[in-house]
């Protein structure tokens, strides 16, 4: 990307140009675009199979064709996005990382060391819905909340009612919309606990923008892509 391509974002971004739209860029060089510490909360759900490849499982059949199809990142992608990210949250504000159970038991820990963000607490979403699972059926996903330093709980996270289990089906709907549609009731809980009314919200995977919907409804402003 030229450096005037890069100046003319970058003004779009400042300008709310980029704002509450579905973005049909590339998340990479959405965060391209993004002022340093601008940012006030990020989601982010990376899109891998490399647990799977490295099991030698293949294909999951029929039922996750859909999920086969979906571009898939590498880790160096996924550090990359994960830099990135760091570099435009403001000082202790979070970043909610989507995982599976092999990095929630194997951790995450290569992906976030060249950043300044910190693990400081895991959320399991129970989807009322059996899933697939080789030896054992899977029921849950996994939120792990990252913060930027310096880390404080104080002021920076409003709700107190949000468990660490979190039961909600996802609507058969949005399921089709989007193979990892992901709670939009969680999602607006946890806007709502770490942000307020006309502050910003990432999510540069957005896959379904299920975020921006909860944001709409909230009355924050969004930026994403789903490329």
């Amino acid at each position: 990307m030229s450096k005037d391509v890069q100046s003319i974002l970058k003004s779009a971004f400042r300008n709310k140009k980029l704002f509450n739209k579905r973005l049909k860029l590339d998340g990479l060089e959405l965060l391209s675009m993004i002022a340093s510490q601008s940012i006030d909360l990020c989601f982010f759900d990376p899109q891998y199979r490399g647990v799977l490849d490295k099991m030698k499982y293949g294909n999951e059949g029929e039922r996750q064709k859909g999920r086969v199809n979906l571009v898939q990142m590498s880790e160096e992608d996924i550090v990359h996005f994960l830099q990135e990210i760091a570099r435009v949250l403001k000082p202790s504000k979070y970043l909610m990382l989507w995982i599976d159970k092999f990095h929630l038991c194997e951790g995450i820990h290569p992906w976030i060391k060249s950043t300044n963000l910190a693990i400081v607490d895991l959320i399991t979403w129970d989807k009322q819905k059996m899933g697939m699972g080789y030896r054992t059926r899977r029921q849950s996903e996994y939120l792990l909340i990252l913060q930027k330093k310096p880390l404080k709980a104080k002021g920076t996270w409003e709700r107190k009612n949000i468990r660490d289990v979190w039961s909600e089906k996802i609507p058969q709907d949005a399921i089709k919309i989007h193979p990892h549609a992901k709670p939009k009731g969680l999602q607006s809980a946890l806007i709502e606990s770490c942000t307020k009314v006309g502050e910003v919200v990432l999510d540069p995977a957005s896959g379904s923008f299920s975020v921006l919907e909860c944001c709409k409804e909230l009355k924050r402003d969004f930026i994403g892509a789903n490329i």
